[in-house]
C-alpha cells in the first residue's frame, strides 16, 4: 500500500512546439497501444465547441477509484485509514501543480509562451472521467446495485499529463504544448516521431455482435410508467430513466478499432477515448457539454433535454427541427434541468452572477436534433474547477429534479448500475481552466464485455412507448457499429 501521496506534479512555464498538420486519426493509430492514452476529440463542423482535438499519453501519475475500495495511485492502493482514501477529487487536488499562465498560439516554435493570438486549451494537467457512482457518493446515496466483481470497471480514473498534442481544426495546425521543466528532449523526440509518422490504414469493419438488454421492452416501459406515477404524486418533477445493453467482447477486438469506427460514424463535439489502463476503456461520442470553466472564472453549462430524429430530406429535417423547438413536453423538461443547473452552479458562484444567456436552442448533430440551453455563472473567490465538479456531479440532465430524490428513484427503477455512463469526462489544466462533457452516446469496454447505454428524461407528459422509442433512437448509432438493424422493433428481439 501507498503510505503517503507524492508531491504535486512539477510544472514550469508553458512551452510550445508547432508541427505540420496531420489528421488525428494518424496519431490515434500510431499510439493505439498506449495504456493511458487520453483523446478529447472534436468532430463535425469545426466551431467554437468543436475546434480542438487533444491527445495525451504517458502520464506522470494515474489515479483510479472504485466505490467501496480505496483510491489507487499509479496502481497502488492508499491505506483504508488514509483520510483521502475514498475521495478521488481530493487526491487529484493534491497532485495538481499550482496554476501557471495559459498558453497561447503565435509564439515562435519552442518558445516560452507570452503574448500571442489564441489561447491553447490545454498544456498539461488532469484528464479523466468521474462516473455516476462518484456522483452518488457525493450526494450521500447508497445503491441497491452491486458492482460486477469481474469487470474491473473504475468509477473514477484520471491521468496527470505534463504535455499534450493539440490539433487546431480551424487553422489546421498542431501544437505540442507542455509544462515539463526541461522540455528540449521531449520536443526533439516528437520532431523525429512526427517526421516518421505514417498515414493510418482505413478502419477495418467491426464484427457483428449481439447486445442483450438489462431488461426487456416491457420492463423499460413499466419503469417509465412508474416514474410518471412518482411525478404525478408530487414526489419529483422530472427524472431520467436509462437502460444498458451488453455484448461479449470477441478476442482480438481492440478499443482503437471501435473508437476509430465510432468517431467516423458519429462525429461529436465532445468525443473521447480514455484508455484507463489495460482493463477498461471509455469511448464516447457525446454531444453535450457538462461544465466549462474559463480563465475568466466564468462557468458555463449546456444541458441537452429534448430529442428529435434527423429528416430524410432537407424539408423534413427543418420540419422536425421546428417541431422540437415548440414541443411542450421537451421544453418543460429542458426548463426543469436549466433550473437544476442554476442551483448546482449557484453553490459555488458569486451571489447574483447566475444567468441563462441561451434558452431552447435547437442544435443539429449527425443523427438527431437536440434542444439545448446555456447557464452561466462567475465562480466565487476561493473555489476552483474541482469544487465545480464536486458541486454539480452527477450532471443534472441525466438525473432529474429535485436531484437527490430523483437519484433515489433512479436507483429503484433501473435494473443495473450505470457505471461510467451519466458521469462526466473532464480535463483540468494547470491554468485552472476546465472543460467537461456528459457521458452519453458512449461505450464502456472491459476485457470481456462491451456495454452501451441510453435513456431519456421523464415528465408528467411522458408516454412510455414514446420514451422507449427515443431511447432506441439514441442508442441505435452505437449498436449499428456492430451490425445491429436500425428497423423499428424492441431491442433484444422481444418484449
Amino acid at each position: 500500500m501507498l503510505a503517503s501521496l507524492p508531491a504535486p506534479m512539477p510544472a514550469g512555464p508553458v512551452r510550445v512546439l508547432t508541427l505540420p498538420w496531420r489528421d488525428p486519426d494518424d496519431v490515434l493509430w500510431a499510439w493505439r497501444d498506449e495504456a493511458w492514452l487520453a483523446c478529447l476529440d472534436s468532430g463535425g463542423d469545426p466551431a467554437i465547441r468543436a475546434r480542438w482535438t487533444i491527445l495525451c499519453r504517458r502520464p506522470r501519475h494515474t489515479l483510479d477509484w472504485r466505490r467501496g475500495a480505496p483510491c489507487r495511485l499509479d496502481g497502488t492502493a492508499l491505506p483504508d485509514t488514509h483520510p483521502l482514501a475514498a475521495d478521488p477529487l481530493a487526491v487529484l487536488r493534491r497532485l495538481l501543480p499550482a496554476p501557471v499562465p495559459p498558453a497561447e498560439t503565435g509564439a515562435e516554435t519552442g518558445a516560452e509562451m507570452g503574448q500571442g493570438d489564441d489561447p491553447l486549451p490545454f498544456a498539461g494537467g488532469a484528464i479523466g472521467f468521474a462516473g455516476y457512482a462518484l456522483g452518488q457518493a457525493l450526494e450521500g446515496l447508497a445503491t441497491r446495485h452491486a458492482p460486477d466483481p469481474e469487470s474491473g470497471q473504475p468509477d473514477f480514473a484520471a491521468g496527470l499529463y505534463d504535455h499534450a498534442l493539440l490539433f487546431d481544426r480551424v487553422r489546421r495546425q498542431v501544437h505540442l504544448a507542455g509544462i515539463a521543466p526541461a522540455p528540449d528532449a521531449l520536443f526533439a523526440a516528437m520532431r523525429a516521431e512526427w517526421a516518421a509518422l505514417s498515414p493510418a490504414p482505413l478502419p477495418a469493419g467491426l464484427p457483428r455482435l449481439d447486445f442483450v438488454p438489462d431488461r426487456p421492452h416491457a420492463g423499460y416501459v413499466a419503469a417509465v410508467a412508474r416514474a410518471v406515477d412518482r411525478i404525478a404524486a408530487g414526489d419529483i418533477f422530472q427524472v431520467n430513466i436509462t437502460g444498458r445493453l451488453r455484448a461479449a467482447r470477441p478476442c482480438g477486438l481492440a478499443d482503437h478499432a471501435i473508437y476509430r469506427a465510432l468517431r467516423r460514424a458519429s462525429p461529436a463535439p465532445f468525443g473521447a477515448w480514455l484508455a484507463c489502463g489495460a482493463d477498461f476503456g471509455l469511448l464516447s461520442a457525446s454531444p453535450e457539454r457538462f461544465i466549462q470553466l474559463g480563465p475568466d472564472r466564468v462557468a458555463r453549462s449546456r444541458p441537452i433535454k429534448g430529442t428529435a430524429p434527423r429528416g430524410a430530406t432537407p424539408e423534413q429535417d427543418d420540419a422536425l427541427r421546428a417541431a422540437l423547438a415548440t414541443d411542450e413536453k421537451e421544453r418543460a423538461e429542458n426548463l426543469m434541468i436549466v433550473d437544476l443547473m442554476r442551483n448546482d452552479l449557484g453553490r459555488v458562484a458569486q451571489l447574483g452572477s447566475v444567468r441563462v444567456p441561451e434558452l431552447f436552442s435547437v442544435e443539429r448533430f449527425a443523427h438527431v436534433h437536440h434542444l439545448v440551453s446555456e447557464i452561466a455563472a462567475t465562480l466565487a473567490p476561493g473555489y476552483d474547477a474541482l469544487d465545480l465538479l464536486r458541486a454539480a456531479l452527477p450532471p443534472g440532465s441525466v438525473t432529474g429534479a429535485p436531484k437527490h430524490r430523483a437519484m433515489q428513484i433512479i436507483d429503484r427503477l433501473e435494473s443495473s448500475p450505470r457505471g461510467a455512463y451519466c458521469g462526466a469526462v473532464f480535463r483540468i489544466g494547470t491554468d485552472g481552466a476546465m472543460d467537461s462533457s456528459v457521458i452519453i452516446r458512449a461505450l464502456a469496454t472491459t476485457r470481456r464485455t462491451i456495454t452501451a447505454a441510453a435513456g431519456g428524461g421523464i415528465t408528467i407528459l411522458s408516454d412510455p412507448e414514446r420514451e422507449y422509442a427515443e431511447m432506441r433512437l439514441k442508442i441505435a448509432p452505437l449498436l449499428a457499429l456492430f451490425g445491429a438493424d436500425r428497423s423499428p422493433g424492441p431491442i433484444g428481439g422481444g418484449t
